[in-house]
């Protein structure tokens, strides 16, 4: 059983709201909550009982009937607080759901008990840093800027592949300190700009392109060549094969003639690729990065000793400083992208509040890359993030609940 704070224990006192008057019997019950816990850096995840938490103001609780998987929930598992040392154990990860609302905190006029939404989970975020707001459990505080409602078209599992990818996508997109592109609407007006998104095929890419487009910017993007269509439909002008050896040559050659709006780096190895585009191109000399150059997965695998998570730490560091030394000397700004980190900007409001709701009713956003459902129930959490290290291409793992 996970040792439970005392804040905890005190919000795991209010009910469960309901559309009908609490009896007697009922108003003192407390919901039955249960997790996918963390126990400690680099334990298998453990379904174990939790305390129901009460929303507080702008925030909601949501029942999940679905969650995704990302690369950064066993990127805290395997690499533990050296990623993210504000963790606490045990912990409850987790970033993508989609679910109805059951309860709603004061100041929240947007939702109503009983509205299907998705929601990006901020718990693993350094400024929240709360059991509560993980993903991985039946009942989640959300804050209510972080959420949408989503039509009656789109299924739970479906939903939950957008939330974290389409922050980081956005923060990176429109953020003031990244590339602060022009915000997406429903008829957006052509800037005549071009955007390179490296990576056009992963989680965080599907949504930059649509985003992309959505904000009147043409796209160039990469991806393996199975997945050329998927980006096009998606959006994505031109589409290059990101394993050639003349990729960079033949992307500078495309933007011949174009301004290039910046570029967002997506995958192990793209923000170098990034920087020789942008200096040998016309327009914003900005990059913003979305991924570490270097890979946690051996780690993740369970093959890596401490020894070896220490030579990582270093060649990340080092790769981290040359690319830093790259880009001042051309000249090129850079910002790692944190993709919770809307919850401080006015691009929370833009994405989940004033475009995503009916970008996804009239079918303009698609949720994109489709869920591959490994199974249902908290424990095929840890299974979920299993399968995620062995690899994923233009698809996101999902687990039903």
């Amino acid at each position: 059983m996970p040792t439970i704070t005392a804040a905890e224990r005190d919000t795991a006192t209010y009910p469960l709201p309901s559309s009908r008057p609490a009896s007697p019997a009922t108003a003192a019950s407390v919901p039955t909550n249960t997790a996918a816990w963390l126990g400690a850096k680099r334990a298998r995840f453990e379904v174990k009982t939790a305390p129901y938490t009460a929303p507080r103001e702008d925030e909601i609780v949501v029942q999940n009937r679905a969650v995704a998987i990302n690369p950064f929930d066993w990127i805290i598992q395997a690499a533990g607080t050296v990623v993210t040392p504000w963790i606490k154990y045990p912990s409850i990860l987790g970033s993508d759901l989609a679910g109805e609302v059951v309860a709603v905190g004061p100041g929240v006029t947007r939702f109503a008990v009983g509205d299907r939404v998705l929601a990006h989970a901020v718990g693993a975020d350094k400024t929240r840093s709360r059991a509560a707001e993980g993903a991985f459990q039946q009942y989640t505080v959300v804050l209510a800027r972080m959420a949408a409602p989503i039509p009656s078209t789109l299924s739970y599992e479906e939903a939950a592949v957008l939330p974290l990818a389409l922050s980081t996508a956005a923060c990176g997109l429109f953020q003031r300190d990244q590339l602060a592109l022009n915000h997406p609407s429903a008829t957006p007006t052509p800037t005549g700009k071009t955007v390179l998104i490296w990576g056009g095929s992963t989680s965080v890419g599907s949504n930059a392109i649509q985003l992309a487009v959505a904000a009147g910017y043409e796209v160039i993007t990469t991806a393996s060549p199975r997945n050329f269509g998927y980006v096009q439909r998606l959006g994505a002008r031109q589409v290059f094969d990101y394993a050639s050896p003349t990729v960079v040559a033949d992307i500078i050659a495309a933007c011949a003639g174009t301004t290039l709006a910046g570029a967002l780096a997506i995958g192990t190895g793209s923000a170098e690729a990034c920087l020789d585009v942008v200096h040998a191109c016309d327009g914003c000399k900005f990059v913003a990065i979305a991924s570490t150059s270097v890979t946690f997965d051996r780690f993740a695998r369970g093959a890596g000793t401490t020894l070896q998570l220490l030579r990582l730490l270093l060649r990340l560091v080092a790769s981290t400083v040359a690319v830093q030394v790259k880009s001042r000397r051309r000249g090129i700004g850079t910002k790692f992208i944190i993709g919770s980190s809307l919850i401080g900007t006015e691009v929370s409001q833009v994405i989940y509040e004033d475009f995503l709701p009916e970008a996804l009713a009239e079918g303009r956003y698609v949720a994109a890359p489709e869920p591959a459902v490994v199974g249902t129930g908290l424990d095929c959490i840890q299974a979920g993030l299993d399968a995620q290290v062995k690899g994923v291409s233009a698809k996101k793992l999902v687990v039903a609940l």
